[in-house]
């Protein structure tokens, strides 16, 4: 465990929205609890990591990296929505020369899910079982899918099924896919209370996407029982809820951390799975969540509380609690 350091957001150097006009006003902010504020870091101290997502293949990957290099948008982890199965060998090869170059993880989606198989209890209005991976097959599929990615040297893979997770921890702890696997949970199953949030955490999760909607203090009881890394929308996709919460960056970082920033986009269309027949929008979509990120940091910057990033290059997260393996 890491004391987050004295730089970071909710130092006494940072200033929440606003704060000197509303007090002047006889309108001050309730004063924030150190309580309040996470005990945990990154295992090189840094508070928060940054990533960009829904980068689905090269020619996206090339758009984000010479935006975020224009802009000066400092990026530790891109991701992909559609799946490793939705690129061949080559396309996943360029990715991960491209963002070796720059020292940045690269983290594919890893095989059938729910939402695209033949089960209909996915598409009434309970949502069924949503992403998970039905039957073997399906499990089959992702293992697949994770052999293939770390085989041309992917070290990072989301999965949306618990099943799924648990199975590739334990290929992991086999020596099957390497030791230096990353696992990270997808927003569409993503925890909602500290319970859960453990519980992904020992099954071999090494971040964990929340829901972009859950409160301040909800963030804070996550807190008190794991310090896995969360990975958290700031701008949600309008299918995860559409929330903006641009001004809250700071106070989700102090209370959060170690925290992925993550660069979403609402107000877009879906593009998942992506194909060439969305490319256009793919790569419109990928430059502006880049955008999306210099207006993130900047706010943070203004409100004093731009300490605390994480040194690029760094993507590993540190002792986790596990369930014990049985031979």
């Amino acid at each position: 465990m890491n004391d987050a350091p004295a730089s970071s957001p909710g130092a006494a150097g940072a200033r929440r929205p606003g704060d000197a006009a509303l007090t002047a006003l006889g309108l001050g902010p309730a004063p924030l609890s150190p309580s309040d504020a996470s005990p945990h870091s990154f295992p090189d101290g840094g508070s928060w990591r940054t990533e960009v997502p829904s980068v689905e293949g090269p020619e996206a990957l090339g758009v984000v990296l010479k935006e975020s290099a224009r802009l000066d948008v400092p990026v530790h982890r891109i991701s992909q929505g559609s799946g490793v199965w939705m690129l061949t060998d080559a396309e996943i090869t360029e990715m991960v020369e491209g963002c070796a170059e720059r020292d940045i993880e690269l983290c594919l989606f890893t095989g059938p899910r729910g939402t695209w198989d033949t089960g209909a209890s996915v598409r009434t209005d309970s949502g069924g079982a949503g992403l998970r991976s039905r039957g073997h097959d399906a499990l089959a599929g992702c293992v697949e899918d994770a052999l293939r990615a770390t085989g041309l040297g992917v070290k990072c893979l989301l999965v949306a099924d618990e099943g799924v997770l648990w199975t590739l921890h334990r290929l992991r702890e086999q020596g099957v896919l390497p030791a230096d696997t990353t696992f990270k949970v997808s927003a569409l199953i993503g925890p909602v209370n500290p319970a859960s949030f453990a519980v992904f955490e020992q099954l071999g999760a090494d971040s964990i996407n929340i829901p972009s909607d859950l409160t301040l203090a909800q963030f804070t009881e996550i807190r008190r029982v794991s310090r896995a890394p969360m990975d958290l929308y700031i701008e949600a996709p309008d299918d995860l809820g559409g929330y903006v919460r641009m001004y809250e960056v700071a106070e989700l970082i102090r209370r959060g951390a170690p925290l992925y920033l993550k660069f979403g986009l609402a107000k877009s269309p879906g593009i998942y799975p992506y194909g060439q027949h969305l490319r256009e929008l793919a790569l419109s979509t990928a430059k502006e969540r880049v955008r999306r990120g210099r207006l993130a940091l900047d706010l943070l910057a203004r409100h004093g509380a731009d300490g605390g990033m994480a040194p690029l290059g760094s993507r590993l997260p540190g002792p986790l609690n596990r369930f014990a393996i049985s031979s």
